[in-house]
């Protein structure tokens, strides 16, 4: 039964999930024909857009769905099952909104106004976050009123549809922060994104070439390759959102693989490969809950961080582990395009990439744990 959310504006945590379940189930097959093709998942997006997932977390007194965070993790963990490119995609928008609503609620920062944009004109945000980092990339040229931005920004997932690009640049050193509209002079989309797996996101390079960006447009300022506050906020807020992308393909997998296995004649070697990938489910679950329940409870600080980045390591491993083992399971099938696993698998390497990618979360832990300056 499809939801007129129309019809009903104050939704609560059922209704969420179930507009989740019912747009993974719709854009199953969709996925196979945008993998095939390296195609943005574009009519994903506008099923998200048709039931209000988009502006889901803004608050409700600013125009928004008012959905909690864990809510969301849980629908983008259920579109990963079905679509690991929708899901991914689709938690780079929220992880921005949640950052958002999380620095309104906590800090009494100025970003109602975005969160009024979002909801009101049901607006798509891209990120360059993941890619920029601490270091970020790019120029600010200070020119009257403002800055000239120049800059290549790589991994911006979604941005066919979007119409924000939350970025930064750097002036003298110094990391400026601002949002620009994808439709502003100067800013082209480049198609690079042929890849191995997630080839439905999107990641498109975005070319900025000469885009004015006013003085009162700069949204924040902090010194470049720094640990700054706004990085521990990131860390904790966006991590459990984007790793819910591949749990959610892990647990895809689980699925398709009981199935295969349940039409075969049990085997000792065939019951510990579904053992083994039952317990690394089981691990990557844990973690990414044990990630959600940190971003709900806690503040942002280094040992935060160094919390969530651990449990991203985990979380990530865990899930390339159950989808290998998923494959195993299922054995030859797992080759064959339609079965859906070859699939699973080239999207779940992803988890190796986002920051902090495994080795810089390692040293990270260990600065935490010998008191030793995160900086250095």
């Amino acid at each position: 039964m499809t939801i007129d959310i129309e019809e009903r504006p104050m939704i609560n945590r059922q209704d969420w999930l179930e507009i989740g379940e019912h747009i993974a189930r719709e854009i199953e097959q969709d996925s196979v024909k945008h993998d095939q093709k390296s195609s943005f998942v574009s009519d994903s997006y506008e099923k998200l857009k048709e039931r209000g997932l988009f502006k889901a977390l803004v608050p409700e007194e600013f125009g928004g769905g008012g959905a909690e965070y864990k809510q969301i993790c849980q629908v983008i963990q259920r579109l990963g099952a079905s679509c690991g490119s929708t899901a991914l995609a689709f938690s780079m928008h929220c992880h921005l909104v949640a950052a958002a609503v999380w620095r309104w609620r906590h800090q009494n920062a100025p970003t109602d106004g975005l969160l009024k944009r979002v909801a009101n004109e049901d607006l798509i945000l891209v990120s360059s976050g993941g890619s920029d980092w601490l270091d970020s990339g790019g120029t600010a040229t200070k020119t009257d009123g403002g800055y000239l931005i120049n800059g290549r920004k790589i991994f911006s997932s979604g941005c066919p549809a979007g119409n924000l690009l939350v970025t930064s640049a750097v002036h003298d050193d110094e990391v400026l922060h601002f949002a620009v509209s994808m439709k502003a002079e100067g800013v082209t989309i480049l198609d690079t994104w042929h890849v191995m797996g997630m080839r439905g996101t999107g990641s498109h390079d975005i070319q900025l070439t000469d885009v004015f960006m006013p003085d009162a447009a700069i949204s924040g300022r902090r010194p470049r390759g720094k640990w700054h506050p706004l990085f521990h906020i990131i860390s904790m807020i966006a991590f459990p959102l984007i790793y819910s992308a591949y749990v959610g393909i892990a647990g895809g997998a689980r699925d398709v693989a009981v199935g295969i296995a349940k039409t075969k004649p049990a085997c000792a070697q065939r019951l510990h490969l579904v053992g083994e990938m039952e317990n690394a489910l089981a691990s990557a679950t844990m973690a990414l809950d044990a990630m959600i329940e940190i971003a709900e409870t806690e503040m942002p600080s280094a040992k935060t961080t160094n919390c969530i980045m651990i449990r991203r390591t985990l979380a990530g491993r865990a899930a390339i582990r159950a989808v290998e083992r998923a494959m195993e399971v299922a054995g030859g099938a797992s080759f064959y395009q339609h079965v859906g696993l070859e699939r699973a698998f080239r999207d779940v390497q992803g988890a190796r990439f986002h920051p902090l990618q495994e080795q810089a979360q390692l040293e990270f832990s260990g600065r935490v744990a010998l008191d030793f300056e995160i900086n250095a």
